[in-house]
């Protein structure tokens, strides 16, 4: 698998997947709406269960929109989250809910489709985001009720995370420790544990 694993990291897609880091300090510079919409496109494209397209975006850009939402969203136990706010655009990921064929299958598989649509879209966002020099991180630790209640979303919608977009201040350099792929893929059998 050594001789496969190195043909795999020569690829231009691989350099854009081993750059890509969370990252948790903004520059202030707005991000060009002309990269704001690719991202939003790539995300429009990403391929979806029954192609239900679950996904909706909501673009937080006004600053005193994106003050109201984080002071709201980033207070008490989610304080943690607080870094979100210093971006120049914050990116609220809504699912709304598959047609009764997406559900049944949800339902009889244990398999909540509409979230594995919405990893897709968003992760193509990030992909994109970091091909066009932008920096992202995916968000689950907010309060998702006041989220709803600043931006006024119908219940139709589940606020599945958020994600700050932007230009990064620093970009880490340290590739962080991943499992080989000897430990995580197995060719015709169980992979190891």
């Amino acid at each position: 698998m050594t001789e496969e694993r190195a043909a795999v990291e020569a690829t231009a897609f691989q350099k854009i997947l081993r750059g890509r880091r969370s990252i948790r300090r903004y520059l202030p510079a707005p991000v060009e709406r002309e990269k704001l919409l690719a991202c939003l496109e790539a995300a429009r494209i990403a391929p979806s269960a029954h192609n239900v397209q679950p996904w909706r975006f909501i673009v937080v850009d006004d600053p005193e929109l994106k003050d109201r939402l984080a002071a709201a969203a980033f207070s008490g136990i989610y304080s943690s989250s607080k870094f979100a706010a210093r971006a120049p655009v914050i990116l609220v990921l809504l699912a709304r809910p598959g047609g009764t064929v997406v559900r049944i299958g949800a339902k009889l598989q244990g398999v909540s489709f509409n979230l594995i649509d919405m990893g897709i879209a968003g992760e193509h966002v990030v992909l994109q985001a970091e091909e066009l020099g932008l920096a992202t991180c995916w968000m689950g630790w907010f309060d998702y009720r006041k989220v709803r209640k600043v931006l006024r979303i119908p219940r139709k919608f589940k606020v599945v995370a958020m994600m700050p977009l932007g230009y990064a201040e620093k970009r880490p350099t340290r590739e962080p420790p991943r499992k080989t792929l000897e430990e995580v893929v197995a060719f015709n059998r169980i992979p190891p544990d």
